[in-house]
């Protein structure tokens, strides 16, 4: 038995698989506010309970908001700030009495689709997960590929390439510097375009929406988006030539993407020999939670645990 859980700002959601990915428990809580301590007893409480009604006990992983630094051991980069220097995965080892492992949430994400999802049976992946912000994950060969710094599929950080003009320097990013994809390529950024020629904030799902209905000033909008997101992953290609590229997040359910990225990413991409495979998520919100489960691998049982 694998068990995930994904440890959000709102909740925290564990699940328990078997080795064929079926769903054997699921329940989820409101995560402590502020309150590092509480967070981890309450992980530790979810998963013991969950053995104790299933009479088994499983591997764990753990999908954050962050990572944990190979250099000092604790978590970084995290948007729920009160994980940040701490130790979670040695807190969490000590409270249930074996090895944890702790991965971003977007790696996960994309261990999810890779494993048994939308990408299931492709070797290198890259999950996308684009909504308020834009983040990613790589996955190889089944497992995910963390980097020697913990940042390996940070994406969104990167600067928008092939600027035009007007594009320079580009919005604010939270991270400090301008003109990060996260902050040309996310839902507000959508709703930014619209609000500058229509002069009224609408929803990026409802721009989307407006735009498959044929109004001209949100078809533009998702244009203007469409080529920026396109240049975007083509750096992606690029660099990691991915068997399949999985879209998750709000936007991920604008289906138009799926017509209209492909073939705009093969015309900026170093190749005009195919498209590249873009598909959208299979399991939704649960991708998290699965690709956490999944962290330890079929092949891998941890100490401590039947063989």
């Amino acid at each position: 038995m694998r068990i995930g859980v994904d440890l959000g700002g709102t909740k925290i959601e564990v699940m328990a698989l078997d080795d064929g990915g079926v769903i054997l428990a699921r329940e989820r809580v409101a995560t402590p506010k502020n309150d590092y301590a509480a967070t981890v007893a309450a992980i530790g409480g979810l998963v013991l309970a969950t053995e104790a009604k299933l009479k088994l006990r499983g591997s764990v992983g753990i999908a954050i908001p962050g990572t944990i630094s190979a250099v000092t051991g604790l978590v970084k980069n995290a948007n729920s700030t009160g994980l940040i220097g701490h130790p979670l995965d040695a807190d969490l080892a000590r409270a249930l009495g074996r090895p944890v492992r702790v991965a971003n949430d977007a790696n996960c994400f994309a261990l999810s689709e890779a494993t048994d999802g939308a990408a299931a049976g492709k070797d290198v992946v890259f999950g996308i997960i684009a909504g308020t912000g834009v983040g990613g994950g790589v996955c190889v060969g089944g497992r995910v590929l963390n980097g020697a710094h913990g940042i390996a599929g940070e994406w969104g950080h990167n600067p928008l390439p092939w600027p035009r003009d007007g594009e320079l320097p580009g919005p604010r990013c939270y991270c400090g510097r301008q003109g990060c994809i996260e902050a040309w390529c996310s839902g507000p950024s959508v709703e930014r375009e619209y609000a500058a020629t229509a002069g009224r904030q609408v929803s990026a799902a409802d721009i989307a929406k407006d735009a498959a209905g044929g109004d001209p000033t949100a078809r533009a909008a998702m244009a203007v988006f469409y080529d920026r997101f396109a240049r975007a992953i083509a750096t992606l290609v690029n660099i990691l030539d991915p068997d399949a590229i999985v879209i998750g997040g709000g936007l991920s359910n604008i289906d138009a993407l799926y017509e209209e990225l492909s073939g705009r990413v093969e015309h900026y991409a170093f190749t005009t020999e195919a498209p590249p495979l873009i598909v959208k998520n299979v399991h939704g919100d649960s991708s998290g939670v699965r690709g956490a489960a999944w962290l330890w691998h079929r092949d891998e049982v941890p100490a401590g645990l039947p063989q």
